[in-house]
């Protein structure tokens, strides 16, 4: 019961994610169904937040699983069961510590232990070698989780790469292109061949190549497709494509909770002194603990906030409030038998609403603490210039005063990478200073991470044409004058995503018919290709019986950001599908959920 509860919020949209969770839960309940009897787990780090979301710890205790264990450096307990059972990703560095695992249980039990690795997603020869080197792998099975795709909510699953733009851009490691070609694979098993195809970006470009060789390497034995077309159309975007909106400050409720506290696994962790009740018997124990809330549409008050602008969240809490204490004061009423049963009923439902609405209020009056502060006002001022191209070919005042604080190296870092964005690159006077500053307050250490920023091209000198700010007035990326006047808070998003632009247009225009001169500007080669020959008989008959067909069925558009994607981008896509004219319905596939610090700091040289 609790894990169908756990999960009915993933069957809400109209493309039932709860799919790949049933699928990926199989696979796992096939693998641990092989090794009869008691197991201990001993899981990867990274991986045990986002497999929690497919296989819940009850999920594994009811199949035997009796205890378990992070796969960190060190030694475990004794352990007194047949199996143990190693989930990691296939990295060398995990791989020895499978091995030291192996060679310090053998050392010490005197009852025979079979050792098994479940690799994810896939298996690897280089894994397979190290493992041989130890001298373990004789005494090791190795399977493969194949654990592609983690659904997060019923609009939004996440590959969970931990540094797949660093690997591909940086390193030349092309395996997230790869598990981003078997993911969208694994999509058409489960929800059929997707029609069209778009794209935009060098990486996405790579994604789409790779996946038709793959369909083509299989054809001579085709893996089982769903007959049924749930998905209408797929749009590959490089997260290259668009820095601008990883760099900004999202302003949404959920964006701002990602950006303040972290957002890992649909769970956030606060500080607990605002979550102390009056009737909570240990409030000092309470205050110094952690508050740890799961942020998914299973929880009706937080799928209302999400998406808001922070402005919009603190009169939506007040109305809950006012229709919170309304309902409950109706028990004071005079009724009759059948009234007092009927609230009886709805009396759960309350209680579990007004403990929804405590929560929000605490962790929205967390927020406000840093949103009213100087510095963050001075932030967003500096932002908002630099999105509208004001004073973004200079020097930042702002920017020095930080670097001369001494402040966050990844603040500093993620404003300079805005105005290079927004300038189209930064003239060479204004990049050679910002770097000298940088090492001179920082160390000379920051200079390796300049280079790295620099050869992703989040750093680079000015060329030729002002693309950003061609791009800014013809897709309407930043709120015209008269907006900006009835919108004058420096928390209401003035911005738009461009990638939520692009998908926006598709949404309308069914494909990029309008703006191939504004898609030139973007870095990166150009996708629209039709996947089957229904497809293509289809679009040469008639486009008036698509456009009929379509107003009766809302159609379905995957998008996939590759290298990773913002809630702020999510939230804006949520927002064009609830319009009232919209006729499409958005779902969110992405490599890996981040913001523009964990971008930045995923792109950093770590200290030695």
């Amino acid at each position: 019961m609790r894990e169908a509860k756990m999960s009915s919020h993933l069957s809400g949209g109209r493309l039932n994610v709860a799919l790949v969770q049933e699928t990926t839960r199989s696979e796992l309940l096939n693998l641990l169904q092989q090794y009869k009897g008691p197991k201990v787990a001993i899981w990867d780090d990274w991986l045990s937040g986002p497999v929690g979301l497919v296989a819940q710890y009850s999920f594994l205790q009811d199949h035997d699983v009796k205890n378990m264990f992070p796969l960190r450096p060190g030694n475990l307990p004794s352990i007194s069961v047949r199996h143990i059972i190693f989930i990691a990703r296939p990295k060398l560095a995990l791989m020895d510590l499978v091995a030291d695992y192996i060679i310090s249980i053998r050392s010490k039990q005197t009852t025979p232990i079979e050792f098994h690795l479940f690799l994810v997603p896939r298996k690897s020869e280089l894994c397979k070698i190290q493992l041989k080197n130890r001298g373990v792998a004789g005494n090791l099975t190795i399977e493969e989780f194949k654990c592609d795709i983690i659904p997060f909510d019923n609009d939004f699953m996440s590959l969970e790469l931990q540094n797949d733009f660093r690997e591909n851009y940086l390193e030349g490691d092309k395996t997230c292109i790869y598990n981003s070609a078997q993911a969208l694979r694994t999509i058409q098993q489960l929800y059929g061949t997707i029609p069209r195809v778009l794209g935009k970006g060098e990486a996405a470009k790579q994604v789409w190549d790779l996946m038709c060789r793959l369909n083509k390497e299989e054809q001579a034995s085709p893996t089982k497709v769903s007959p049924s077309l749930c998905i209408d159309q797929l749009l590959l975007l490089d997260r290259a494509i668009d820095f601008t909106s990883v760099m900004a400050t999202q302003l949404t409720y959920e964006g701002l909770i990602d950006e303040i506290y972290g957002i890992k696994s649909s769970t956030a962790t606060f500080p607990g002194e605002k979550f102390v009740s009056a009737d909570d018997p240990n409030p000092e124990v309470t205050a110094r603990e952690k508050k740890r809330v799961i942020l998914n549409s299973s929880e009706e008050l937080f799928t209302e906030l999400r998406d808001c602008s922070f402005t919009a969240v603190g009169p939506t809490l007040s109305k809950k409030t006012h229709v919170i204490k309304t309902q409950l004061d109706e028990r004071h009423k005079n009724k009759s038998v059948q009234e007092i049963r009927h609230f009886v009923d709805r009396l759960p439902q309350l209680l579990a609403n007004k403990q929804s609405l405590v929560t929000h209020t605490a962790i929205a009056e967390y927020i406000k603490e840093t949103t009213d502060s100087f510095d963050f006002h001075d932030t967003m001022q500096c932002e908002e210039d630099f999105l509208n191209c004001v004073d973004n070919e200079k020097v930042c005042p702002y920017i020095e005063d930080l670097i001369a604080q001494k402040a966050p190296l990844t603040k500093v870092l993620r404003l300079i990478c805005l105005q290079c964005s927004t300038g189209s690159g930064l003239k060479p006077k204004v990049l050679e200073y910002y770097k000298r500053e940088l090492v001179q307050v920082y160390g000379l250490k920051t200079w390796l991470t300049i280079c790295n920023l620099e050869k992703c091209e989040l750093l680079k000198p000015q060329q030729g044409s002002r693309q950003y700010a061609v791009l800014r007035k013809a897709l309407h990326l930043t709120m015209d004058d008269s907006e900006k006047n009835t919108n004058d808070s420096y928390l209401v998003n003035k911005y738009t995503p461009l990638t939520v632009r692009l998908s926006e247009h598709i949404a309308k225009n069914k494909g990029w018919s309008g703006i191939q001169d504004m898609l030139g500007l973007l870095p990166g080669p150009t996708i629209d290709e039709l996947q089957t020959s229904q497809a293509r008989m289809n679009r040469r008959n008639s486009a008036s019986s698509e456009n009929s067909s379509s107003i009766e069925n809302p159609r379905v558009i995957l998008v996939f950001f590759i290298g990773g994607c913002t809630y702020q981008e999510i939230s804006a896509l949520r927002t064009i599908s609830q319009q009232e004219d919209s006729n499409v319905e958005f779902v969110i596939l992405t490599t890996k959920m981040i913001n523009g610090t964990t971008f930045i700091e995923s792109l950093m040289e770590p200290e030695q």
